[in-house]
């Protein structure tokens, strides 16, 4: 009997009916438990309290029974103990596994929902997810299915990519970009199997936000003609597939300007939890979005700022209008040399900024139109 060990499969033609393959599995739950447990008996470490336990066991998933005792180890020399902290170590390994691989990549996290003006009905469906994210056992227990994710449409810069960033800052979890773009391979197959390969990445790496950045452009094409059209469409299918059958905690965030463009099998229940629109700020919104952003470069001019002139002024603009503007007002005020940035620094740049309602004012009122006949829920408080 002979035994070959790859990580890679490649049967020659000849042999493949004498072979059996057999694939290794990533470590379960307890396997991974009993690995930590282990350990911590050897060093003489007592026990960890059972909800970091599970933690840590979560955060080790993906990890192979070497890299887990490897991980164990340093941080013990370097820090003398095993702690909620060790999840920090984790996590950087997790990030090593990423860019080996070189077909996702993962986003530093910054900001949190508090960053993003408005949106309040999809904030509050998030933290609902997260209640479930941050302890997936006993949800489980409970019967609660795993959230499959979000497909977030509708007008640019207006927090779309923002909510991705964030909603992984609320589970606690890593956030994976899916790129299109490296996925595409010259050769035949070698872009299915590279989204195979992607897909079991981020599996690995769970629980993890797995974001689709404008899905509508990685997907275009599909149902035409050509050899790239039938390689976007095969692509489709292969992830669509995965969304419907998916088992493991990634919790896919697909954001999108236009998904009318996209398949209607993309938005049939199933496939993601829910889709949510964004429309153009509200007049309360742009007031929390001028907050947020005057509050992050001049907090102690804000209190002599006159935000309701700033929000009159700005119907139909972008939240990423909104951004431009107070940097553009703080920007003018170092410039003149003033020693705090006034109302009339920001008006100034209003002035001088086209608002996306004007650039784009049939594309937004088609976009709106479309997604209220289809019954799409609303970001925003309406």
């Amino acid at each position: 009997t002979f035994i070959f060990i790859s990580p890679v499969v490649k049967i020659p033609k000849e042999l493949e009916k004498y072979m059996v393959l057999l694939e290794e599995d990533f470590l379960k739950e307890e396997e991974i438990r009993e690995v930590v447990s282990e350990f911590l008996e050897e060093c003489s470490l007592g026990s960890l309290h059972e909800k970091l336990m599970d933690e840590i066991v979560v955060a080790f998933k993906g990890l192979s029974n070497l890299e887990i005792e490897t991980i164990l180890a340093l941080d013990l020399s370097s820090r003398g103990t095993i702690d909620r902290e060790t999840i920090h170590l984790i996590i950087e390994q997790k990030q090593q596994m990423i860019r080996k691989a070189g077909i996702l990549e993962m986003i530093p996290v910054n900001e949190g929902l508090e960053d993003i003006g408005g949106l309040e009905n999809l904030k509050n469906w998030l933290q609902k997810k997260a209640v479930i994210l941050k302890d997936m056992a006993k949800a489980k227990k409970f019967g609660v299915e795993l959230p499959k994710g979000v497909l977030i449409a509708g007008v640019p810069g207006c927090g779309k990519s923002l909510n991705a960033k964030a909603s992984a800052k609320l589970f606690e979890v890593p956030l994976l970009k899916l790129d299109m773009g490296r996925i595409m391979g010259k050769y035949v197959g070698e872009s299915e199997e590279n989204l195979r390969h992607a897909i079991a990445l981020a599996e690995a790496i769970a629980p993890c936000v797995l974001w689709v950045d404008e899905l509508e452009k990685a997907f275009a094409g599909i149902g035409g003609n050509g050899g790239g059209a039938e390689v976007t469409t095969r692509l489709f299918g292969q992830f669509l597939t995965w969304m419907q059958e998916k088992k493991s905690a990634v919790f896919v965030v697909a954001t999108a300007n236009d998904i009318m463009k996209l398949p209607p099998e993309l938005m049939r229940k199933g496939r993601f939890d829910e889709i949510f629109y964004v429309k153009l700020p509200t007049r309360e919104e742009r007031r929390k979005i001028f907050e947020i952003h005057i509050g992050k470069r001049r907090p102690d001019d804000l209190k002599d700022i006159n935000i309701d002139k700033l929000v009159s002024e700005t119907e139909g603009y972008s939240g990423a209008d909104i951004e431009g503007i107070v940097k553009g007002g703080v920007e003018s005020a170092y410039v003149n040399k003033k020693s705090n940035v006034e109302t009339e620094d920001i008006i100034e740049a209003i002035e001088s900024t086209h608002s996306l309602s004007e650039v784009m004012e049939k594309e937004i009122y088609e976009m709106e139109r479309a997604y209220k006949e289809k019954k799409f829920k609303c970001a925003s408080d309406e």
